[in-house]
């Protein structure tokens, strides 16, 4: 396989395989989903090719993924974790999301945004604890605040990615990391106490919280572990389950703009969280596909008033 980086300097080899999917595939669409903004520490785009840095429970590694003309992927792997994350490159571009029971024909703008976004997949990273922090950090304040401090504290007090990234990229801090991160830097970061102080707690015990996870018996029983967790709430856990799962039912109640956008979509005229989860009842099972669909191509309302409006997702 050619090289995936535009300087190929890494200084040990890269390990590599070539993915074929049973499914189409919108790589770029599937996979950077899981970024956390454009200035996100642990993924970044070259070219065709999508970076992902990340911790995983063999080590560190980088991951490198370009599509190919026949729907193949073809990924490369650096570091400690390389065997790891190439043999989670399937669940990262949507293997093992289940389409079973969907029916798009339900509403008429679904219908055709299925038809149109056949590749859109829902990708899991099975690494519990990183989608478990970047809720917090996405608690109450906005989404330019919160990739802000997640940026931050990320390259402050992560590792750095190895291989020939495209520039420095860093994975997360391991869990042990992230407990031992000072207050000041959590302030110098431009997180709030509360959340600084819900992800230290939960670094406390976060190895026994991943193990419980993985030895649930299903989605709901996730649910029910992440909400035992003080600071984290219906939101949290459905942010944490999406990214972490995939999780094709996750909604995240409570967020400022989610109701307004499902309900602008499909009826043209804004809703609460009741009504959207109203108007997601028919796609019980596969409301967040529907999210996803909804994100990749419905329509937006045009923007008026205040843009920006922090939430508290903790105890929600």
């Amino acid at each position: 396989m050619t090289s995936l980086a535009p300087s190929p300097t890494a200084s040990a080899a890269a390990i590599e395989m070539v993915y074929r999917p049973r499914h189409p595939l919108n790589l770029a669409a599937t996979v950077l989903f899981q970024r956390r903004g454009s200035h996100d520490p642990t993924m970044a785009t070259a070219g065709s090719v999508i970076w992902r840095a990340s911790r995983t429970p063999q080590g560190v590694a980088t991951l490198a993924l370009r599509g190919t003309s026949d729907g193949s992927v073809r990924a490369a792997a650096w570091g400690e974790g390389a065997d790891w994350a190439l043999n989670q490159v399937p669940a990262l571009c949507g293997a093992h999301d289940d389409t079973s029971g969907f029916d798009p024909s339900r509403h008429p703008l679904i219908a055709d945004l299925a038809h149109r976004h056949p590749g859109l997949r829902l990708s899991r990273t099975d690494l519990v604890f990183d989608a478990l922090a970047s809720s917090v950090f996405e608690q109450k304040v906005t989404g330019i605040q919160a990739f802000g401090a997640w940026r931050r504290v990320v390259t402050a007090h992560g590792t750095r990615a190895p291989g020939p990234t495209p520039r420095p990229m860093f994975a997360p801090p391991s869990i042990e990391g992230w407990h031992r991160i000072p207050s000041w830097d959590w302030h110098r970061a431009g997180l709030e106490p509360p959340q600084a102080r819900t992800i230290v707690q939960l670094a406390a015990r976060g190895a026994s919280i991943v193990r419980a996870v993985h030895a649930a018996s299903d989605i709901e029983d996730v649910d029910r572990i992440l909400l035992s967790q003080s600071g984290i709430g219906p939101w949290s856990s459905a942010e944490t389950r999406i990214k972490a799962f995939g999780d094709p039912d996750a909604v995240s109640v409570g967020d400022y703009h989610l109701a307004h956008e499902v309900g602008y979509a499909l009826t043209g005229s804004r809703t609460d969280d009741d009504g959207m989860l109203e108007l997601l009842s028919p796609w019980a099972g596969h409301r967040q596909r529907v999210i996803r669909l909804l994100g990749a191509g419905g329509p937006r309302e045009p923007r008026r008033g205040a843009r920006l409006h922090p939430e508290d997702h903790r105890s929600r």
